[in-house]
C-alpha cells in the first residue's frame, strides 16, 4: 500500500486535533505515516498510532525549532526524498501552507492549498471565491502536496504500532537565514483554538462596543466554542485582531458557526462560509448573513441569545 506522509502539527509534542484529522485521510488514499519535526516524539507517538500513523519519520534537529519555516520545508524534503510517498498532507494554517509551498518547488510537484475535503483518488475539493463555488482539482505533477482546512473530516480512530525512523537533515546556509529570536506563550483563554475549533461564535457591529462581547462569549463558553469576531468588530478595537474571521483574519470552517449581530459583508463571508450548520443572530431581516445561515433569527441578540445560554446551561445542569 503506498505511503502516505502527515506533517504533524504540535506543541512541544502535543499532537493538534487537525494533525489526527490529516491522519485519518489518509487512512483513504494509502498507509499513513507521520513526520514529526522538532522536540517532545515521545509526548506523541502514542496519539499518531492512535490514529493509524504505521511509521513515525522524525527530523529532531536545533535548526528545526530555532530558525523560521524554511528549515521545517528542508526537513520535510528529505524525509519525502527517503520515502517516496504518493502524496503530502499538511494541515493548512499559514506556517503550513508556507512549508507546504516551499516543499513543492524543492521537490517540482503539483500543489493544492485550503481543501475542504479529499477523495480517495487524491482530488481535493476547494471552496473558492469566497466560498461562492467549489472546486475539485488533483495534482498531476510530481508527489501530490495538499493543506487541508481544519475540521474538514471527523478523527476516527485505527489503532497502529508506529516505528519510529530518525532522520538525519544537512540544512542549508538558506535556511538558517532567518533566526527565531524569541519564543513566548499566548494567554491561555480557556477556549478552544479559533481555527481548530468545532464550534464558534462570533460578534460583529451588533454588539455595540466591547462590553457587548461578554454575551457572546458566554454563549461560546456554554457550548465549549472558540469566539471570533467580524472585521468591524475588531477594527473599532471591541475586540483582538487575533480573533478576525474573514478574509483578512483567520478562516474557520467549524461544524456550527453562530453569527452575531454580523451582517454578512463579502469579506467576512470568505472566512466562515465552509462552515457545515451557520446560525444567524441580526434584528435586520435584510442582512446578507441571512442569504448564507441555515438558521436565522431575526432579533436583538442581546435578548435572543442569553436566552439561548440559559436553555443550554439548563439542558447541560
Amino acid at each position: 500500500m503506498a505511503e502516505v506522509l502527515v506533517l504533524v502539527d504540535h506543541a512541544e509534542g502535543a499532537v493538534k486535533k487537525p494533525t489526527t484529522e490529516l491522519l485519518t485521510i489518509a487512512r483513504r488514499l494509502g498507509e499513513p505515516s507521520a513526520v514529526f519535526l522538532g522536540k517532545g516524539i515521545d509526548n506523541a507517538v502514542a496519539t499518531l498510532g492512535r490514529f493509524g500513523a504505521a511509521k513515525v519519520y522524525v527530523v529532531d534537529a536545533p535548526e528545526v525549532d530555532e530558525f523560521l519555516v524554511a528549515a521545517k520545508a528542508e526537513a520535510l524534503a528529505a524525509v519525502v526524498a527517503q520515502a517516496s510517498p504518493s502524496a503530502v498532507l499538511v494541515t493548512s494554517s499559514a506556517e503550513g501552507k508556507e512549508i507546504a509551498a516551499r516543499l513543492a518547488v524543492k521537490t517540482g510537484s503539483g500543489i493544492i492549498t485550503d481543501a475542504v475535503d479529499v477523495a480517495a483518488d487524491g482530488t481535493a475539493t476547494q471552496s473558492v471565491f469566497a466560498g461562492s463555488w467549489s472546486v475539485q482539482a488533483k495534482v498531476t505533477t510530481g508527489t501530490p502536496i495538499i493543506t487541508v482546512k481544519p475540521n474538514a473530516a471527523a478523527p476516527e480512530p485505527a489503532e497502529a504500532t508506529p516505528a519510529v525512523e530518525n532522520v538525519a537533515v544537512g540544512f542549508s546556509d538558506a535556511a538558517k537565514a532567518a533566526r527565531i529570536t524569541e519564543v513566548a506563550p499566548r494567554a491561555k483563554s480557556g477556549r478552544p483554538e479559533l481555527t481548530e475549533a468545532a464550534i464558534v461564535v462570533s460578534g460583529g457591529r451588533g454588539v455595540g462596543g466591547p462590553e457587548g462581547f461578554a454575551t457572546v462569549e458566554a454563549l461560546a463558553d456554554a457550548l465549549g466554542a472558540a469566539v471570533g469576531a467580524s472585521r468591524a468588530a475588531t477594527d473599532a478595537g471591541w475586540y483582538p485582531h487575533a480573533f478576525q474571521v474573514g478574509q483578512t483574519g483567520k478562516t474557520v470552517s467549524p461544524q456550527l458557526y453562530i453569527a452575531n449581530g454580523i451582517s454578512g459583508a463579502i469579506q467576512h463571508r470568505a472566512g466562515m462560509q465552509t462552515s457545515k450548520t451557520i446560525v444567524a443572530v441580526n434584528k435586520d431581516s435584510e442582512a446578507p448573513i441571512f442569504e448564507l445561515a441555515d438558521f436565522g433569527v431575526v432579533g436583538d441578540l442581546f435578548k435572543v441569545v442569553p436566552q439561548l445560554t440559559d436553555e443550554i446551561a439548563r439542558r447541560k445542569g
